[in-house]
């Protein structure tokens, strides 16, 4: 039956059905070939998403839009620039900074590339980098927002797993710098190889102005780590705080947006937060017909007779991930995929926390995997662009990508270093 079930979703796929309709579909099927009652599907459509937790992700979508919209993006790209001056490749790590910094703040990848691309592209060409590197650079580099907390996709992972959404919050510091060195170091080594100059000097007049007009950008991650490891706010709490925070900013400090604008991306952000929701819940009835067929336990059964070592089920965890990040996107990657990966990485004795930035990085990476990376529309959508001048620039950033996710997988204290530092 399952692997009827498989060949039929990935038909419905390429037939371009929307996600959350397949994940409906085939769990409607399969529980009527297994004599479900119906009532299932309302309990599990509605069990799902009744969790607190999930406030959380339309806050911070909502915050990230504001910052995005309102001059904070662009007051921190400038601010890094100056702070960076004659650096080789110079603009090309503004690029790299300016997306861990922002990825602080938004916890979405699309929404990262969305608020700095414009900018970011146009300093990258006036530097002298040519078009397939900037549209590589910018498209791939905003997936360090889902590793960087705070991350939508760790705030799923938390709600099928029951983990610390403290912990991994905490976690992905050090992961999520560690891909930034890998992209800082590729693209200073492509500045140098194709002499490429930062084009401009250190000025302490400048480096003094752009650190007073970026102050309150800076303290949008300040309010949501401060509150949340204070000790004063929960991470939902956090994520309106900063929402409230930003509007703030925006209209009566920065004074570029009006509450016209901001009841528009209010409308923006209800519609992809249902969106999101609308996956999660049927993602949820879909998880809930593995678990009822036990398929999660046969899998662990399967890999128990295989006699494999942990490294090759961490291998072949990746493997999976990184072709799942290919075909869908992260949320309902996260939704259907963890009841059936968990299982085995805990049998190979693989710690929780460290599964999840696993699973986070390897989604961060199917972000602007070819086809269907989101990170790749939004940038065709972005710079009017066919995708296949946008896939031609990804291949360097790939190797970096993967570089840093051999390290995280087979470097469990990266991860675990922080979060038992401070959570003891």
């Amino acid at each position: 039956m399952w692997t009827a079930i498989s060949v039929a979703a990935f038909a419905l796929l390429f037939l371009g059905i929307p996600m959350w309709m397949i994940f409906l579909i085939l769990a409607l099927v399969a529980m009527i070939m297994q004599g479900v009652s119906m009532d299932v599907v309302v309990q599990g459509l509605t069990g799902t998403i009744n969790q607190l937790m999930l406030l959380a992700v339309p806050g911070f979508i909502f915050a990230g839009s504001v910052m995005g919209r309102g001059g904070m993006s662009a007051r921190l790209i400038n601010w890094i620039a100056s702070l960076l001056g004659r650096v080789p490749g110079g603009m090309s790590l503004t690029a790299v900074a300016a997306a861990e910094l922002f990825g602080s703040i938004s916890g979405s990848s699309s929404a990262t590339v969305a608020a700095l691309g414009n900018i970011l592209y146009r300093g990258l060409r006036q530097n002298g980098f040519d078009e397939r590197f900037s549209l590589g650079l910018i498209t791939s580099s905003g997936a360090i927002a889902i590793i960087i907390p705070p991350s939508i996709t760790m705030i799923l992972f938390s709600v099928m797993t029951n983990a610390s959404i403290g912990k991994l919050f905490l976690a992905g510091f050090l992961p999520g710098i560690l891909v930034g060195i890998c992209l800082a170091v590729y693209c200073v080594w492509y500045a140098l190889k194709h002499k490429i100059t930062s084009g401009r000097t250190w000025s302490a007049a400048e480096i003094v102005r752009t650190s007073r007009e970026v102050v309150w950008t800076l303290g949008a991650p300040v309010v949501i780590f401060v509150g949340i490891y204070g000790g004063f706010m929960t991470p939902t709490e956090a994520s309106m705080v900063v929402s409230a925070y930003a509007v703030f900013v925006s209209v009566y400090i920065y004074r570029e947006l009006t509450w016209s604008d901001i009841w528009a991306i209010t409308r923006e952000t209800s519609k992809l937060t249902a969106k999101v929701f609308i996956i999660v819940a049927v993602a949820g009835v879909f998880s809930w017909v593995l678990s009822a067929d036990a398929v999660p336990q046969k899998i662990v059964t399967l890999v128990d007779q295989m006699h494999l070592s942990p490294v090759m089920v961490l291998l072949i965890i990746n493997v999976i991930l990184l072709i799942v990040g290919m075909l869908i996107d992260p949320n309902s990657a996260v939704v259907l995929f963890t009841p059936l990966l968990w299982p085995m990485a805990q049998h190979a004795g693989v710690d929780l926390i460290h599964f999840g930035i696993i699973y986070t990085v390897n989604l961060a990476i199917g972000m602007f995997s070819p086809p269907f990376g989101l990170n790749i529309f939004v940038s065709c959508s972005i710079f009017n662009v066919p995708s296949s001048r946008v896939i031609g620039g990804l291949w360097p950033f790939f190797v970096c990508y993967l570089v840093a996710l051999t390290i995280i997988t087979y470097w469990p204290e990266l991860s675990l270093f922080v979060p038992n530092l401070v959570m003891k």
